[in-house]
């Protein structure tokens, strides 16, 4: 023990003071340039990191929408056929109430998840939004007019799930 109070005390004027910071490193135009350079290489992968982590979470968010719209699109038929049974004439009226409860539970569970209805009766064709499988002649309503509904058209925010399939009038 006693040695190493001896070397502890011994130390400090051994050692000396230390350099100045001109006097520790004299300037080096290699090294700046090469820590210039790592430094610009640290922000360039940096950089391409951050856009490689928006780009995947854009894509698992694109993919998440697609499947879902996928999904939903194939289950439209059942609740098309829902529809028209409830809008079938029936002798048994709880049988029909039960019906039009049900298609009525699944419509609201689709405006629970941000599925809408295309609101397509009486308003201009849209190409976007409607599937024209009909053409007619209708002197009460204006050119290119949603007349009748065939089918209805859903959409997921600003997505298409299914077009509305309609007629067209001039």
């Amino acid at each position: 023990m006693e040695r190493q109070e001896n070397l502890t005390e011994t130390l400090p004027e051994e050692i000396g003071e230390p350099l100045a910071a001109e006097e520790a490193a004299p300037p080096d135009g290699g090294l700046q340039e090469e820590l210039r350079l790592l430094q610009d290489k640290y922000l360039r992968l940096a950089a391409e990191y951050d856009n490689f982590r928006k780009r995947t979470a854009k894509e698992r968010e694109t993919l998440v929408t697609d499947s879902r719209c996928y999904a939903l699109a194939k289950l439209f038929p059942v609740l098309d056929n829902l529809e028209r049974a409830a809008a079938q004439p029936c002798a048994d009226e709880a049988y029909a109430q039960g019906i039009a409860m049900i298609a009525r539970q699944w419509s609201e569970a689709l405006e629970q998840m941000g599925v809408t209805a295309i609101d397509a009766l009486n308003r201009p064709f849209d190409p976007n939004l409607h599937n024209a499988v009909m053409h007619g002649e209708d002197d009460s309503l204006p050119a290119n007019t949603v007349a009748e509904i065939f089918q209805k058209g859903y959409m997921s925010g600003d997505k298409v799930i299914r077009p509305s399939m309609v007629k067209v009038v001039n």
